[in-house]
């Protein structure tokens, strides 16, 4: 799917490490004007054709209509200093900086338009992604238009959740490729070659998926219609639902990494 959008130029990213990078490039495979950007970062040896790279925010430029914060956590109290005067009245600053509530942004750019935070996940580069987005009414047109070639874009009115999410959709890239690792581990001790199993596991994830994400039906529905009574589905299904084992495990897993999230988040509130 193609989008069309725009963000009002300009666009500045400031900090443009993996996951501001993996945005820009859907953002311009989908049809932004590179003209319209400008990467801020001077730990960034080149940029995509057309979009200007500085070392430094301009001092002697209009304030932007967008600006993008991508840099980490522990360097946004010295780098919200050196950006004051680049937000202005009209500039809505979206974050992407795990930990840093709206309520210290906000305090940190008093005069923008608009402060909202977006937590992406990496996916974002194929628009197959997650962007969590917290922040006000009057900016979800806006932020929505950047949001929507990367993915699902899902608005929440807590900003907890925010914590929450990032440990499903943040981290639940990596939870699922651990899955295919065990998925393909298991083939290979039912006697397929090791790149064969991984082929195998990769592609039956992937059809899942797909099939569940058009789907009318739950992923819970879907698994029960797989499985015949007395067949092999049901014979492995039983293995993984004895005593809610699976589900015990994901809750787990998901709950460490949401308080570890909300640890950082802490952690930046102290900063």
């Amino acid at each position: 799917m193609t989008y069309s959008f725009d963000v009002s130029r300009p666009l500045w990213l400031i900090g443009c490490g993996n996951m501001a990078g993996a945005m820009l490039s859907r953002w311009l495979e989908t049809g932004l004007d590179p003209a319209a950007v400008t990467i801020v970062d001077p730990n960034r040896a080149e940029a995509p054709g057309g979009v200007r790279l500085l070392a430094a925010a301009p001092e002697d430029e209009a304030p932007p209509a967008m600006l993008l914060l991508g840099v980490k956590p522990q360097t946004f109290p010295a780098i919200a200093q050196q950006l004051a005067a680049a937000v202005g009245a009209n500039t809505t600053v979206v974050s992407i900086m795990a930990g840093v509530d709206v309520k210290t942004l906000t305090g940190a750019f008093a005069g923008a338009k608009a402060v909202v935070r977006l937590m992406p996940n990496l996916p974002v580069a194929l628009g197959k992604g997650v962007a969590l987005l917290c922040g006000p009414e009057s900016a979800r047109l806006q932020v929505e238009a950047l949001a929507a070639p990367l993915g699902l874009a899902l608005w929440v009115n807590d900003e907890a959740l925010i914590d929450a999410g990032t440990a499903v959709s943040g981290s639940g890239p990596a939870f699922v490729y651990r899955f295919i690792d065990a998925m393909a581990t298991g083939a290979e001790k039912l006697g397929f070659a090791s790149e064969d199993a991984e082929r195998l596991a990769l592609a039956t994830v992937e059809g899942a998926a797909a099939l569940a994400a058009r789907a009318d039906e739950s992923p819970a529905v879907l698994a029960d219609r797989v499985a015949s009574p007395g067949g092999t589905t049901r014979a492995g299904l039983n293995v993984l639902d004895a005593d809610a084992a699976i589900f015990d495990l994901v809750h787990r897993t998901l709950q460490a990494a949401a308080d570890r999230a909300a640890e950082l988040a802490a952690e930046a509130r102290k900063a």
